[in-house]
């Protein structure tokens, strides 16, 4: 048997979460992904010291696939001051150093590309997640214009946005290719277009949002058409042999607007644009998308990946309360999804990836971890087990 072969023998014996995936040119050493997670913390669109050490935390803690935030493709489009862009080239080459710090510790570097629509000019969640009020303004965070498909606020209190028209529609399909092209000028492998949680693609896609009798309204079709021009577009601008991945909310979690069969209709479409693997959340059409009206249990998003990967025959992305290796694992062995996103348990422990190597077995002397730590965690494991001390 040749070197090769017994490696690749060695890696089946692996547990599901941990064999490697691949995707075109990308290969990532796990099914761990983590998921965009909006750090409000750039100043102009441009990441700083503190997402370099986001983003290398889960690098070092042996995660196989790193999406820093949603980036703004417009400056309009972010969704507080405090988010990241990528409608200029100096924020592009602001987040070399991000890309850098995850591919030296063995992760993919993905980004996520995003426009905020009518839930723009926002507060942080630390300072309420409304509207710009008052108090914020004094601080000098102005709110800005807002726009959607249709002038319905996201929430009582909220800006009403300014219906688009339809040559701005496609200076922002436009916008969203630019930032394609930075993102992979930028050295990025993985790129997510954000078409969930009530931002301005989803809001086109729900009829809660969406009232246009024109082109981008009036049917499904029409509510799919700036989801469908923008993935076009994006994979224009983003090399062919790149993986794209198109985040959706699967349902919008109300009898009268998005639900799951429409988004198994939107991922055959994507599917037929070349994209890649559809990431299975849910909500968020009104107000923020971390208040959720959808009711929430261990993994309560699953079925939605299970049904898009089965129905759309298209990779799928589960994320929602998965806590643990073994519950990823079982969502694996079950088939129904593809690839696992872990956030905010990840921020809770940003070594999550290499617990749940031990939680499924295969790393008792902690060699998967970083060698600097691996060693020391060993003898102390060793002292315990001296000890009879059980944790």
């Amino acid at each position: 048997m040749s070197d090769s072969a017994g490696e690749a023998g060695r890696q089946t014996d692996l547990p599901l979460l941990f064999q490697p995936v691949s995707i075109k040119s990308m290969t990532a050493r796990n099914r761990i992904v983590v998921p965009p997670l909006c750090q409000y913390s750039a100043q102009d669109g441009v990441a700083n010291d503190w997402h370099l050490v986001h983003c290398g935390s889960y690098a070092r803690g042996g995660a196989g696939i790193i999406f820093v935030e949603a980036s703004g493709v417009e400056e309009r489009g972010r969704i507080t001051h405090g988010c990241l862009g990528i409608w200029r080239d100096e924020q592009g080459e602001a987040m070399k150093p991000l890309v850098n710090i995850m591919k030296r510790h063995g992760a993919v570097p993905g980004l996520q590309i995003a426009h905020a629509g009518r839930k723009a000019a926002t507060q942080r969640p630390w300072d309420g997640l409304g509207a710009l009020n008052d108090e914020d303004i004094a601080r000098g965070e102005v709110p800005w214009e807002v726009v959607g498909p249709s002038p319905i606020p996201a929430d009582e209190g909220w800006l009403v946005p300014r219906q688009l028209a339809e040559d701005e529609i496609a200076d922002i399909v436009t916008a969203f290719g630019q930032g394609a092209a930075r993102a992979h000028a930028a050295g990025f492998e993985a790129l997510e277009i954000h078409g969930a949680h009530g931002y301005l693609i989803q809001s086109f896609l729900s009829p809660l949002s969406n009232k246009r009798r024109d082109g981008y309204g009036d049917d499904l079709a029409g509510r799919m058409r700036l989801a469908l021009e923008v993935t076009r577009e994006v994979r224009r601008q983003w090399p062919e042999d790149k993986p794209l991945f198109f985040r959706i909310s699967s349902v919008d979690g109300s009898e009268d607007g998005w639900q799951l069969a429409d988004s198994i209709a939107l991922a055959k479409e994507l599917k037929t644009l070349d994209v890649d693997c559809i990431d299975c959340s849910s909500g968020g059409n009104a107000a923020s998308a971390t208040v959720n009206l959808i009711p929430r249990g261990l993994g309560f998003q699953v079925p939605y990946a299970a049904a898009v990967k089965a129905e759309a025959a298209i990779m799928s992305m589960a994320v929602g309360l998965i806590l643990d290796g073994v519950q990823a694992e079982a969502i694996l062995q079950a088939g129904d999804a593809d690839l696992i996103a872990v956030g905010r348990e990840i921020m809770y422990n940003p070594f999550w990836a290499v617990q749940a190597a031990q939680d499924l077995g295969i790393d008792p002397n902690f060699e998967m971890w970083p060698a600097q730590y691996g060693w020391w965690l060993e003898k102390r494991e060793r002292t315990f087990k001296r000890m009879g001390h059980k944790r």
